[in-house]
């Protein structure tokens, strides 16, 4: 059986009130790696549950919108499945909910479809079904809550163990081939002794065991690596606690992108995975 704190694959359901905040929760979830899908049918339901089981399936963590409505059904599917899912649900004093309509040119759906006729009317069928699933779910209220504090709750509400809120993307390159373009902080490591002049390691590359020693044995290395964590740990903390940058690219260069860079950018990815949501690329080796 898979259970949901214990499985590689997480599925989060995000339901709640048409103006409570689903959009800005989806949002952020997909900066920490969720792969979203808005407005996800009922009917599709036990389809992707296969194929999220399947070996095929290449995403980790998933995250569903869906309406309160439809919200029904996924609560009469999914005991059929080992996968469960944790569902979040948002809540909204009534007033609150008016006043957001008030500022955008959004309909409320239940207006559009015919089942309410008016916007308090809408609002309060929402709340009959919210009340429902109130004891399965995870209910938050965003009346009062800042976008900080929403996330907070989320993270709570996950059991996020991962300390920070920015997701970090490590890239090895090499120079002859130009400066990724999309770099926040680029690191040149070509200082570092080369395993290209040694014959036995020139065909390989930085995600071999024995390139990864020959760079990471070095005193050189292991000095610079000391200073390199010491400065990323100061910039990394000070970007997660600014909310106007959310993603990093950092990128290491060598001369040809094999060897050292490698090597480098996969000891940083090693280092952080586990306080941040972080990935790895290796731009020549792909």
């Amino acid at each position: 059986m898979c259970v949901y704190n214990n499985c590689m694959k997480k599925l989060v359901i995000i339901s709640g009130l048409s103006g409570s905040g689903k959009t800005t929760v989806s949002n952020y979830l997909e900066d920490k790696g969720f792969y979203c899908i808005d407005q996800y049918p009922p009917e599709l339901y036990e389809e992707l549950i296969n194929l999220i089981q399947s070996e095929k399936f290449k995403y980790d963590n998933i995250a569903l919108t869906v309406s309160l409505p439809d919200l029904e059904k996924y609560a009469s599917l999914i005991y059929n499945f080992d996968l469960k899912p944790i569902f979040i649900l948002l809540d909204s004093s009534t007033d609150v909910i008016i006043n957001r309509y008030k500022f955008t040119r959004r309909v409320h759906p239940l207006l559009i479809n015919g089942k309410a006729g008016t916007l308090s009317e809408a609002i309060e069928i929402e709340k009959t079904y919210l009340e429902k699933h109130k004891n399965n779910s995870i209910i938050i209220d965003t009346s009062s809550t800042s976008s900080k504090q929403l996330k907070e709750k989320l993270d709570e509400a996950l059991s996020n163990k991962k300390e920070g809120n920015i997701s970090i993307s490590f890239v090895s390159f090499g120079f002859k081939n130009g400066i990724p373009k999309d770099t926040d902080a680029m690191f040149d490591v070509r200082f570092l002794d080369n395993p290209f002049y040694d014959p036995k390691l020139r065909k390989k590359t930085g995600n071999e065991k024995a390139v990864r020693e020959y760079v990471l044995d070095k005193p050189k290395t292991q000095r610079y690596l000391k200073k390199l964590i010491a400065y990323l740990d100061f910039m990394f903390k000070a970007y997660d606690q600014n909310d106007d940058k959310r993603h990093l690219t950092i990128c290491i260069g060598c001369t040809g992108g094999q060897h050292r860079s490698v090597t480098i950018a996969n000891y940083l990815y090693k280092y952080y995975k586990d306080k941040y949501s972080c990935y790895i690329k290796h731009r020549e080796l792909s």
